[in-house]
């Protein structure tokens, strides 16, 4: 097994560091789920991530729609987005249209501490211009009623930034559809306009 960048061993004491100052310092809940909760958000997670693997679903179905998702650090997409909505539209759409192929998890680890579980894991793609995207992470996903309601991501942003700026989004391509050529009135000569559906 490939012993982890110095980026990606920082990203994991930077998470655990996180960790441990919210077990510690944090505010004690008197309504802490039982311990059979605990493992069913456990479980919700693991099953989001295993169909994300599997490209039939993804973890971002856990998010309720008021959910906060906030991303550490100082890249172009670092800040808190306070609906699942603008953090779909602004951070994961854009890096989808980025990448040739789905961005694959695997994971390392899944710790559970009341209503918050801490998932680390790698992941990894194949950019639009050919080259392989490679990232660590580490969500801090907070639950209540079986919904990610506040989330805290790290990863190293180096490695993301440079990806973001390199490759540029692709979007759909626009429908068009086969309009015969006012100077070109020959049959089967014509010009493609854009915004149309082609005729059945």
């Amino acid at each position: 097994m490939p012993r982890p960048t110095y980026p990606a061993r920082a990203l994991v004491i930077s998470a655990m560091a996180f960790a441990l100052a919210n077990i510690a310092y944090g505010p004690v809940n008197a309504d802490e789920p039982k311990s059979s909760a605990k493992a069913d958000i456990k479980k919700l997670v693991q099953a989001g991530f295993e169909r994300w693997r599997d490209g039939t679903g993804g973890p971002y179905e856990l998010l309720a729609d008021d959910a906060r998702w906030t991303i550490t650090g100082s890249s172009p997409v670092s800040k808190t987005y306070e609906s699942k909505e603008r953090f779909m539209s602004e951070v994961i759409r854009p890096f989808n249209a980025r990448m040739r192929k789905p961005l694959k998890p695997t994971i390392r680890n899944i710790y559970s501490e009341g209503d918050t579980v801490i998932v680390l894991f790698d992941a990894e793609s194949e950019c639009h211009d050919g080259l392989a995207y490679r990232n660590t992470y580490a969500w801090f996903m907070q639950f209540k009623d079986g919904r990610a309601v506040n989330v805290t991501a790290f990863f190293d942003t180096r490695v993301f930034d440079e990806m973001w700026k390199r490759v540029a989004p692709k979007g759909p391509r626009l429908p068009v559809t086969w309009k015969y050529s006012k100077t070109r009135r020959c049959l089967g000569r014509g010009i493609l306009r854009p915004g149309f559906v082609l005729p059945k």
